[in-house]
């Protein structure tokens, strides 16, 4: 698969209007409306201009002045199943076996395996039919470079093309997305707490499963802040808002021993109860916690009259792959050990630490930028 950089490099030698392709995952058929609004909420952000962003048939089509950096922060959205950069032609058979004919021919490297898949609406022609005569061309009149067809198992470069009723989008570029459903989809905002590689993750999930999610961030000593500043630094451009706020409170618990942590763990839930906020996401799960402490800590949330969500229930080793996607790939031996938490008790929260760090509450807003890490830090230090 190309990157990013050679896509570009190959648009500029192309020299023809290319459009971003957006195919929403089959969570977000009845959500397109949502995904519409947050692809031009992220290209406000990230200060990509454009010409229009649409819906033709099940994707979305944006006309933006640079499709590369465009499909970047694109990418970055929930709800997304694949993301192309691809050129536009009428939905007409002749039309488009010679487009694909003319971009596999600019995309194919000598002696490359290349599998042409078509799939949509197709209008007069079965999408085999387009296959097969597209695939017939290409060996015909690129046979310079000795590139034959390949199968579905067993190929070099995808040559995909999709079919909506009016057009055909040939694809010079794809890439997968990031699943889940469109941030926002769901009403209410939920209060989400990051205080490790776990609650990482769990708020990761929340604002996948397309929660409106408020951040707040805890911490035991001042040694945390640099690692939890670089995973929030992963997780608040999936907000999809220009300036963030962020809540911080230093809670005094001992850092050592799982009976400490799982206070810590408590500790933290009855700070985001604090909140007037129904709903709480809570990073809990049956395959790393006792059966018992989740059930205490609903227990309390319940009591408390609020709407308990738990992200990372039904998430196995997912949880691996999304510490990857926010940039927790050095810390995956840390979560392993977490996980193989065993202990019988079901310690409190402690009152005396959660009312202490109630106090240290310290509000910031980071505006998205590349110095977000820096930005948190030294915001940190001037509120002291």
């Amino acid at each position: 698969m190309l990157n990013y950089k050679q896509v570009k490099f190959k648009l500029e030698k192309m020299n023809e209007i290319s459009y971003v392709v957006v195919f929403p995952n089959i969570f977000s058929k009845n959500k397109i409306p949502q995904l519409i609004k947050n692809i031009k909420k992220i290209l406000k952000i990230k200060n990509q201009e454009y010409n229009s962003v649409k819906r033709d048939g099940d994707v979305i089509l944006v006309n933006a002045n640079d499709p590369v950096f465009a499909s970047s922060a694109i990418n970055l959205l929930f709800g997304i199943e694949k993301i192309a950069i691809a050129r536009q032609v009428k939905n007409d058979f002749q039309n488009i076996i010679s487009e694909i004919t003319t971009i596999g021919g600019n995309l194919l490297l000598k002696g490359e395996k290349f599998l042409v898949k078509v799939e949509g609406i197709s209008k007069g022609f079965l999408v085999k039919d387009i296959e097969i005569a597209a695939t017939s061309n290409i060996i015909e009149k690129k046979s310079n470079l000795g590139a034959h067809p390949g199968t579905d198992e067993n190929f070099d470069k995808l040559l995909y093309t999709y079919l909506t009723k009016n057009y055909a989008y040939i694809c010079i570029f794809s890439d997968n997305g990031k699943s889940g459903i469109p941030y926002q989809s769901q009403d209410q905002q939920t209060i989400c707490a990051i205080y490790d590689e776990i609650s990482a993750v769990s708020c990761y999930e929340t604002i996948k499963q397309g929660y409106d999610t408020k951040i707040i961030v805890c911490y035991r000593q001042k040694s945390e802040l640099m690692n939890l500043s670089k995973i929030i630094n992963q997780i608040i451009p999936r907000l999809v808002q220009e300036k963030i706020g962020l809540e911080f409170y230093h809670l005094k618990i001992k850092p050592n021993g799982i009976k400490n942590y799982l206070i810590y763990v408590n500790s933290v839930i009855e700070i985001m109860l604090s909140y007037s906020n129904k709903k709480i996401s809570i990073a809990l799960s049956p395959l790393i916690f006792p059966a018992n402490f989740i059930d205490n800590a609903l227990n309390n949330v319940f009591c408390k009259n609020k709407i308990p969500i738990i992200p990372l229930t039904g998430v196995d080793n997912e949880l691996f792959t999304e510490a990857k996607e926010i940039g927790l790939e050095r810390n995956i031996k840390k979560l392993e050990k977490m996980i193989n938490i065993t202990s019988n008790d079901v310690p409190k929260f402690s009152k005396t630490s959660v009312e202490s760090a109630l106090k240290t509450k310290q509000e910031i807003f980071v505006k998205l930028g590349a110095n977000n890490v820096h930005d948190i830090l030294d915001s940190l230090d001037e509120n002291h």
